[in-house]
């Protein structure tokens, strides 16, 4: 006789325990307006975000800091990327035993809390909240320890992370390697600088981040007016905020029928894993975005998660389609587009069925 049995989710119960709204599907148009609700274990407002494309790897939430008002003090066992979506503010690190330090923020700003230390956040502002969305690794410290004791009243100092020292999060940093800056604090990612080359498409600018020795990483992406990128595939989680610039996404497994987003600033879509993508810009300025993700440049975690091969042509073995390999659809798609925006394409002698002049 068969058994009825269902596969224990600690994250999604925790989750559901937590008693927020939870955003799902495969995007979300705009970050500024998602709906939250008050949050009893962390003191203000929020809002989980449970993405399609995420598979249960990584997760986000949106927090909301009332007017003049701070959240409670936490600590915890998985990794956080914040990124500032309005508002101005401050937060508060510490370890046990060892003074605290604070920073300040702004919208645009972008940072991490190290792993396990003492934190809290607070709203500078007295008329206007501040609000925040936040990329974990949760769910899958949640679905491996299955114990919310040991994720949120773990005693263990990783000095080896933050050592406490004054100064941590000046935003001085280093470079790792041409495009890819280690720091603990990014002041505005909309204006931080960037670094031509890759082979992701026509003018693409890229520059990632690797902060407080985390695992997790992200990166910021920019290309020109009147052009895309390349259809490409990787592991699923990658959290891509729209930081400038209005288009549209193409989603779609292989072999299976297109889905478009169209997105503006604060929109935020995870492709899902395995899935094709391809970005296009059809307004007046360039798209630049913020790509939050489990893992990155540094320190590897799974090739099944995210492959490293994703800029390699798939005619051999990588994950990318080139220009001249796409389907006619997509680039008559993008120019039908750009004519009803008033806009140009710049793709001549790039792609083959272009038609610009």
């Amino acid at each position: 006789m068969a058994r009825d049995f269902s596969r224990i989710n600690a994250y999604r119960d925790w989750q559901k325990e937590e008693s927020l709204p939870s955003v799902t599907g495969l995007y979300v148009k705009d970050l500024k307006q998602v709906e939250v609700a008050p949050w009893k274990r962390r003191g203000g407002y929020g809002s989980y975000i449970n993405l399609e494309g995420t598979g249960d790897c990584d997760d986000a939430y949106v927090c909301e800091i009332p007017p003049g008002e701070s959240l409670k003090p936490e600590r915890h066992l998985f990794e956080e990327l914040v990124f500032v979506v309005k508002g101005r503010g401050a937060t508060t690190v510490w370890r046990d035993g060892s003074p605290k330090q604070t920073f300040e923020w702004q919208e645009g700003s972008l940072f991490a809390v190290p792993l396990n230390a003492w934190h809290q956040h607070f709203n500078g502002q007295g008329r206007e909240p501040a609000r925040y969305v936040a990329v974990t690794n949760a769910p899958l410290m949640m679905n491996l320890f299955h114990s919310k004791n040991f994720i949120f009243n773990n005693p263990y100092d990783f000095a080896e992370r933050f050592d406490g020292r004054q100064g941590y999060f000046n935003g001085e940093g280093q470079w790792l390697w041409q495009g890819h800056w280690e720091t603990n604090f990014v002041a505005d990612v909309k204006n931080f600088q960037m670094f031509e080359g890759g082979n992701r498409g026509v003018g693409t600018r890229h520059t990632g981040f690797q902060m407080v020795d985390n695992v997790m990483d992200g990166f910021i992406s920019e290309w020109p007016v009147g052009t895309y990128k390349k259809a490409h595939r990787h592991g699923p989680g990658a959290h891509v905020i729209i930081l400038a610039g209005q288009g549209f996404s193409l989603l779609w497994p292989e072999g299976k029928k297109k889905i478009r987003v169209d997105w503006q600033p604060g929109s935020l879509l995870v492709p899902a894993a395995n899935w094709f993508h391809q970005h296009f810009n059809t307004g007046p300025t360039p798209v630049r975005f913020l790509a939050l993700k489990h893992s990155g440049g540094k320190y590897y975690l799974s090739s099944i998660l995210f492959p490293q091969d994703t800029s390699k042509d798939v005619k051999e073995g990588g994950q990318q389609i080139e220009y001249e390999d796409e389907d006619a659809d997509i680039h008559s798609t993008f120019e039908a587009t750009l004519k009803k925006n008033g806009a140009q394409c710049r793709m001549k002698g790039s792609v083959a069925n272009c038609t610009a002049p």
